[in-house]
């Protein structure tokens, strides 16, 4: 298996040519006073140095070894702790934190780039900052000052970690039911009991202090998810002087054994009148939640495309250097017995495949990332209501798309191994088995494309989706005497008005058929995912073109002839799904439940 190294010529391709982050960077003055394109270059080398030196060599004996969990205890893999240290004294944890509490305030275009590479790396690893990181992001904005200068410099430090406790044994999705209770002290501190189960880094033997971030109900709380609120729980309460104290009434009941992401331990956890202090207000949690929510969704995504650029990486080494067979033309090395697998048609599919995914992939993510930084930063009023549309028109998508074409790319990079892809030694199956969560967790895919088409689309009765539609037209129009961009801007306006089209048939659908959102979601986000990604190969060839004569490296003409490969073969996938969508609900619906 190749060992895997941080994909930064390609990260810089997008970042500066693509969507050129530093001018962008420089209209957010909130942003352009940390960070400016040298600053960028520098963080981006660092990074690619850490995660392909120190935690990706990590990555497989994590996954053999696991965590281990005694007595409430729980120990992680051999050189974690090391490599944690080395993050925290790097700065990393605080990457994209609030400077006034020690954070580097660094944007989300920057920082997606450094999540891909540490995902890339190691997966399990990556989650423990990846979590703490959206502790801290719901933390800033909802909690009171007094807690933020608690807490908030230590988390951005790494000093203390952060969790996510959401899940119960009986609610997953429907988070309106769960159980968990918080009943007030005099004090104004809370007690909180109940029990939470798929809490990614929970405990652990890493930081000295994790601070829980609980959803649970008060006694007078109304029914349902109206009825939610949050609360901050440290596993050591905090004295007045920042020291830490005795430790808090909770629990690591238990650790799950899992399909994958072996080297992060996925925690149970039982609360018995555990001290919490509320974050934002009383019944409001799930919008404080929600906070971070889109930011982890988005981070999932990049999982997805992590472990699919690192799969990528591994099967094109191998089908370069493995020789089998004769190429359909004739021998490619008749001094030896066999030609590489890459002359075959068949394994030219697959790698297209993975790079029309991967690198369209890595762009659509940050095209949404820079939605996120123009709504977080932007001191225009209406640029930031028009980011935050985007923003939650493309969050799902990010999320279930990325992550069933990560697993997809996972697959087909195994597939390119033969029966070696099967073979724990190669690394291929393991990143099936890594990836295969990034589809359920930060909310299953299927919710992912109910919440797009149910809500986003539905709900606005199609008008964020113009949002999307009208930025994607107006690169049509602004590039159409372009004759590099000119065999792409037909295929991808066709694409377009089909997904508008269908757009407009469900929401009409939904208005006489309730079963008409959930019986078109994930066709619809799959269909919007593709073009989505069409349009970014069509601003790459855009950055590439042009470049293309005495491109002695390849670069550039890769790029363009990637993108051909996905106008051809990829994009017209959409003209199954359109079909499919609109044949209605009625197959779908009408088994009985003996029948199945």
């Amino acid at each position: 298996m190749a060992d895997y190294q941080a994909p930064l010529r390609d990260m810089r391709f997008v970042l500066n040519e693509v969507f050129d982050a530093p001018a962008l960077w420089a209209s957010l003055p909130k942003v352009a006073e940390n960070v400016d394109p040298e600053t960028a270059d520098a963080i981006l080398e660092e990074a690619g140095k850490i995660t392909s030196g120190v935690l990706a060599p990590l990555n497989r004996e994590g996954d053999e070894q696991g965590c281990k969990w005694n007595d409430g205890e729980v120990s992680t893999p051999e050189g974690f702790r090391e490599a944690y240290q080395t993050i925290v004294e790097g700065g990393w944890n605080g990457l994209g934190g609030n400077p006034e509490f020690g954070g580097m305030g660094m944007p989300k275009t920057l920082v997606a780039q450094f999540e891909e590479m540490m995902q890339a790396a190691n997966m399990a690893f990556g989650l423990a900052p990846m979590l703490t990181a959206g502790a801290c992001l719901a933390l800033d904005a909802h909690g009171n000052q007094e807690l933020k200068e608690k807490y908030l410099p230590n988390m951005y430090s790494g000093v203390w970690s952060g969790a996510m406790d959401l899940t119960e044994p009986h609610a997953g999705t429907d988070l309106g039911i769960i159980r968990t209770k918080a009943v007030p002290n005099d004090d104004g501190s809370f007690n909180v009991t109940g029990t939470k189960i798929f809490i990614t880094w929970g405990e652990h033997d890493m930081a000295e202090n994790i601070v829980h971030l609980v959803l649970a109900k008060l006694p007078d709380a109304p029914k349902g998810p109206k009825g939610i609120s949050m609360f901050l729980v440290p596993k050591f309460l905090v004295n007045d002087d920042g020291s830490l104290g005795e430790r808090n009434q909770f629990s690591c009941g238990s650790i799950e054994k899992k399909m994958g992401i072996k080297g992060s331990a996925t925690c149970v956890m039982n609360y018995d009148g555990a001290k919490g202090w509320l974050v934002g207000e009383e019944n409001k949690g799930l919008a404080a939640m929600f906070t971070m929510m889109n930011y982890e969704r988005l981070g999932v995504g990049i999982q997805g495309m992590g472990a699919a650029e690192a799969s990528l990486q591994s099967a094109r080494e191998y089908a370069m250097e493995r020789t089998q067979s004769r190429a359909p033309t004739g021998a490619q090395q008749p001094d030896k017995a066999a030609d590489p697998i890459l002359v075959h048609p068949d394994v030219r599919r697959m790698l297209l495949t993975m790079k029309g995914y991967v690198e369209g992939g890595r762009a659509f993510s940050t095209y949404v990332a820079q939605w996120l930084d123009i709504s977080k930063y932007s001191d225009d009023d209406e640029r930031r209501k028009h980011a935050e549309g985007m923003v939650a028109l493309l969050t799902p998508v990010a999320k279930a798309f990325l992550t069933d074409r990560g697993l997809d790319t996972c697959i087909i990079g195994q597939q390119v191994f033969g029966g070696h892809g099967f073979i724990r030694e190669w690394g291929q199956e393991q990143l099936v088995r890594d990836c295969r969560i990034t589809q359920i967790y930060e909310g299953t895919n299927g919710i992912q494309a109910l919440d797009l088409m149910g809500r986003k689309v539905v709900g606005s009765q199609g008008k964020l989706y113009e949002l999307f539609a009208e930025d994607m037209a107006a690169f049509i129009e602004e590039n159409s005497v372009d004759p590099a961009l000119r065999p792409y801007l037909e295929p991808l306006a066709a694409a377009l008005e089909r997904l508008s089209d269908v757009t407009e048939h469900v929401i009409n659908q939904a208005a006489e058929n309730p079963d008409s959102i959930g019986a078109a979601s994930v066709d619809y986000l799959d269909l919007f995912g593709l073009t989505a990604v069409g349009y970014m190969w069509a601003k790459i060839v855009k950055a590439a073109a042009a470049k293309t004569e005495g491109d002695n490296s390849g670069f550039y003409t890769g790029k363009v002839k990637t993108a051909r490969f996905y106008f051809d073969r990829m994009l017209p996938k959409t003209v199954a799904l359109a079909e499919g969508i609109r044949s209605g609900s009625d197959s779908m619906m009408a088994l009985t439940a003996e029948e199945f």
